[in-house]
């Protein structure tokens, strides 16, 4: 990246990529974050750090490439391994780790929308699906 340039001008650039990808995981680990502290840890004080939503982000993120290229059925199977990584990474049963996951997209939603707002659109939300 050269000085001057300015940042996300469409060309191949590594360390622009590294860039995105970071910010597009922490955008995630965001939602994810927000979603578990609203729909887990409602109850009770406390909960799983930022740092957790954010690997397990990754994790969501793993999961989804590898079950999404199956043919036919592989959107479904991605969307159950995504949603069973957070059922493993959190406590509750599969009703909370799907509750988890809708709004961990929702979350995502608003802020990418926002994000967009403000001239950022070359950001997504990494380990979560549809963002």
């Amino acid at each position: 990246m050269s000085v001057g340039k300015p940042l996300f001008t469409g060309g191949f650039d590594p360390l622009e990529g590294v860039i995105v990808f970071a910010v597009s995981l922490l955008i995630g680990g965001a939602a994810i974050h927000i979603a578990a502290k609203h729909v887990v840890y409602r109850e009770k004080p406390g909960g799983l750090s930022y740092e957790h939503a954010v690997v397990t982000a990754l994790f969501g993120a793993v999961a989804w490439a590898l079950l999404a290229w199956i043919p036919l059925i592989g959107s479904l199977l991605a969307l159950v391994g995504w949603v069973g990584v957070i059922r493993w990474r959190y406590p509750g049963g599969w009703k909370k780790a799907g509750v988890t996951g809708a709004a961990a997209w929702a979350a995502a939603v608003v802020v990418l929308a926002a994000l967009e707002l403000l001239g950022i659109g070359a950001v997504s939300a990494v380990g979560v699906p549809g963002t």
